[in-house]
């Protein structure tokens, strides 16, 4: 069942008047029922505030049709329709709260710009390989209602003096003529200048060019660049983002709940969490995840009926092996 604080902020929302807050309380109310095994109960609640969100309101954007990239543009991009939603993501804390504060500035856009404001647009995720950047990307755009549009950094680089440049400006063409989310991944290979297979000059042209470029970006899209390694991004861009998010590995108490959450839908036997918590200390968001696949799988191949501690275990230190030998 919602807790006492849940139940009371579905009201508040409700009194207040504000729908999008409502069903992001709403979905926490459906995650707890999912970390909580009534999976079934779950997947109902979740079915009622897609169709909530699917059905058209006076003064709220609507979902932006999904314009496919055609000729060079496709090149350029990957485009699809994310369907996860920030109740599905496991987070700190501040984090959580960073990202429902810009979905909700979204959603609230009409009401900014009355006062003369806009919402946050341009957005820099920094974090360890896993620990969801790029799945924040998808979550804000099925939040939103918005097409994701990944930019594909191998067809984007090229040898050729000023062509890179060149194709900088044809995405920044798109971010202003399509609505959506545009997530540019591994950020740091156009936005340091570590060498490269192209010389040092080319980079920094590159780099010149995407600081005008977001610079004089006026468009309603959704610019997410995200990033491994932070210490290579050259200062000038921190000050172009609106918001910067530092991501961490998960702590043993989120670890649990992403595991419970993807768990969720599958029968267990006696867990005992929090030794869990101890053995996955030092993985990343991705690999409890794959951890959770390999125990289901596990189960799946040999007939079980449900999850035992001991598979689960296994499947944690397996992962755990596997981040030390990376790591090496």
């Amino acid at each position: 069942m919602p807790s006492a604080e849940q139940l009371k902020a579905l009201l508040r929302c409700h009194l207040e008047g504000d729908e999008a807050q409502f069903l992001s309380v709403a979905m926490q109310v459906a995650a707890h029922e999912a970390r909580h095994g009534h999976g079934k109960l779950a997947s109902e609640l979740r079915d009622l505030i897609d169709r909530a969100k699917a059905r058209p309101r006076a003064g709220t954007v609507q979902p932006v049709p999904l314009v496919r990239p055609k000729g060079e543009m496709a090149e350029l991009f990957s485009a699809g329709y994310p369907k996860q939603r920030l109740a599905d993501m496991v987070l700190a804390r501040e984090t959580a709260r960073r990202l429902n504060r810009l979905v909700t500035e979204h959603t609230q856009v009409q009401k900014l710009r009355a006062h003369g404001l806009a919402p946050r647009k341009k957005l820099l995720l920094v974090g360890p390989p896993g620990s969801g950047k790029t799945l924040t990307a998808s979550v804000l755009a099925g939040e939103l209602g918005l097409p994701l549009f990944v930019v594909r950094l191998d067809a984007l680089m090229t040898k050729f003096m000023g062509e890179t440049a060149a194709k900088l400006r044809l995405i920044f063409d798109a971010i202003r003529d399509v609505r959506g989310v545009y997530l540019f991944d591994e950020f740091d290979s156009i936005g340091s200048s570590r060498s490269l297979s192209n010389d040092v000059g080319e980079i920094r042209r590159v780099l010149n060019s995407f600081l005008q470029l977001i610079e004089q970006d006026g468009s309603d899209s959704l610019l997410v660049a995200a990033t491994n390694h932070a210490d290579l991004l050259d200062h000038a861009l921190f000050r172009r983002f609106d918001d910067v998010i530092e991501y961490h590995l998960p702590e043993a108490r989120e670890a649990v709940a992403l595991l419970k959450a993807k768990l969720a839908t599958v029968n267990l036997g006696r867990i005992y969490w929090a030794e869990l918590g101890k053995q996955a200390a030092g993985l990343s968001h991705g690999d409890l995840t794959r951890a959770c696949e390999e125990a289901i799988k596990e189960m799946i191949i040999h007939g079980g009926e449900r999850i035992t501690h001991a598979v689960l275990r296994q499947s944690l230190v397996e992962r755990r092996d596997f981040y030390q030998r990376r790591k090496v």
